[in-house]
Parts: C-alpha cells; structure tokens; sequence
C-alpha cells in the first residue's frame, strides 16, 4: 500500500512525486514508453539552465533525483486501474499496486491511426474506451486495433460482452495470445453508413465488425480517466486549482490537463498536485 501512485515520469509526475516524498509519504512512480520530454532537442527557456539542457536529460536527471529522495520509481505498462470497496486505488502493471491516492501524470497519449475512415467513425463504431462502450456492443463483433499490453486489456474488458473479439496489430508482431483471434495484416480503410461495419485490408480482404476499439502504444491520462469516471474537457482532464479531478483523491498534472504545454507548466501542477494528495491524506487520518 502506497500513500502516492502517479502514473508518468515527467516532470509534472516527478514533480509531484518530490513534493509527496518530502512530506515523508511512500510514493510510487510508474512510467513506460517514450516520453515527449525526451523528444525535445534542445530546451532553453526553462529557469536556470542558461545553455539550455536536452529534454533527454532533463527527463533523466528527474527520475534520478526522484531515486536519490527514495521515490520508487518503476517502467512498467500500466494496463488497468480500478476504485476498491475501500476507496483505494488498484493499478495494474508487471504487478498489482494500491494507492491511497493516485496521480494521473501521462501526458496526452491519445493516438489516432492515421487509417482512413476512422475520423469519420468517432461515435459511430469507433471508441477509445472499452469499459465505456462495450456495453453496446452486447453479442455483437469487435475488434481491438493495437498490438501490446494495453490492447490486450481492452480486449478482456470486451470478451465477456461481445459475441466475436478480433484483434488487428495492423502490421505489427501479433501478441503473445491464443485467446483471440489475431489478424496482422495492414488496414487500408474502415468504411460503413451510419456506422462503422467493415474493415478493409491492404491485400483487397475485409472483415465484418460492429466496432472497432482503438488501443494503440499505451494507456494514457484521458484513457484511465474514462475508465475512472474522471471528467474530462476533450482529451483533457478537468482539474481545480489544486489539481484534483471530480473522483476523491485522484489530481492530474501536465499536458493531460491541457493548456500551456510547457516544462514550467507541468512542473508547478505536479507540485500543487503531490502537495493536495498529501493534505487529502492528512484529513483522513
């Protein structure tokens, strides 16, 4: 049992996880992937790095000083995450992990497959959340378009609802699983009416589906928060001024939470953020 789960290594996560860890709380970061920090080049308008420092670094040097504080900081995929009876929260990586709060710090991963159609089908057969929308698709066929673990566990949120589960990697190496049916071939088109009801294959092949659940890379903040119930403002998590979503003890910082995409930005929020769940936590001793 962890005082502080955050999900994301950045700096709004790291930032948030520094402050959390100085109030002498146990804190737990989780993180996998390749983060947008780590793609920027060159940074030179963040404070007090007059040459300015590669983003590369500046992500590293974070979880380094988080390890030295004594911040567990862990790259593992995070697949699920689920309230508990006792208002805890259940995150599911390489193991199991309950957070007496939880920090959603992932930065905005939504991927949209540059597939033809899909656009065309948000709402209409295409979904980014299978807890969502699964409930629709009672006896019907599905498929989940990904090829990883996230994938993998959408598809297990649908299989005890639809009829039929696909899974499509669109290229990519199947998964290691003999429990769906999986179909590697690239995806030229989805087409259908009102709704999505064929893919079409690059070899002239199709499939009939009912819908399709998009889980490409993996899981991020707008993705947990769906599943949470967490109100979101397009792909972005609503928050108050102190970081804290509309579910008890869940804040979220940084580019999840939209508006000014900056390093500054995100590291004042993962601030505000790990100084709330450590005053939430307070109040419930």
């Amino acid at each position: 049992m962890y005082d502080v789960i955050i999900i994301g290594a950045g700096p709004a996560g790291i930032s948030a996880a520094l402050y959390a860890k100085r109030a002498n709380k146990s804190v737990l970061v989780l993180y996998h992937g390749e983060s947008q920090l780590e793609k920027a080049h060159m940074i030179d308008n963040y404070y007090g790095f007059a040459g300015g420092i590669t983003g590369k670094q500046l992500y590293a040097d974070g979880i380094a000083q988080a390890r030295e504080l004594g911040v567990d900081v862990k790259n593992e995929e995070v697949t699920h995450i689920q309230m508990t009876a006792s208002m805890t929260y259940e995150v599911t990586a390489a193991e199991k992990y309950e957070g007496k709060t939880l920090i959603l710090a992932t930065g905005n991963k939504k991927i949209r497959p540059n597939i033809k159609g899909v656009a065309d089908f948000e709402g209409k057969g295409v979904s980014y959340c299978a807890i969502c929308d699964g409930f629709f698709y009672r006896k019907k066929t599905v498929a989940v378009l990904g090829a990883g673990d996230y994938a993998l566990s959408e598809a297990g949120d649908l299989e005890n609802i639809a009829q039929k589960v696909y899974i499509i990697t669109d290229g990519e190496p199947a998964p290691d699983t003999d429990k769906y049916e999986v179909i590697t071939k690239k995806i030229a088109e989805v087409k259908g009416e009102a709704k999505i009801s064929t893919v079409v294959f690059d070899d002239g092949s199709e499939l009939a589906i009912d819908g399709l659940f998009i889980a490409l890379g993996v899981a991020g903040g707008a993705d947990f928060a769906k599943k949470l119930g967490i109100a979101l403002d397009g792909d972005s998590i609503k928050v108050n001024a102190d970081m804290s979503t509309n579910i008890p003890g869940v804040y979220s910082c940084g580019n999840v939470t939209g508006g000014l995409l900056q390093v500054c930005k995100a590291v004042y929020e993962g601030a505000e953020a790990g100084l709330s769940a450590v005053k939430y936590l307070k109040s419930k001793e």
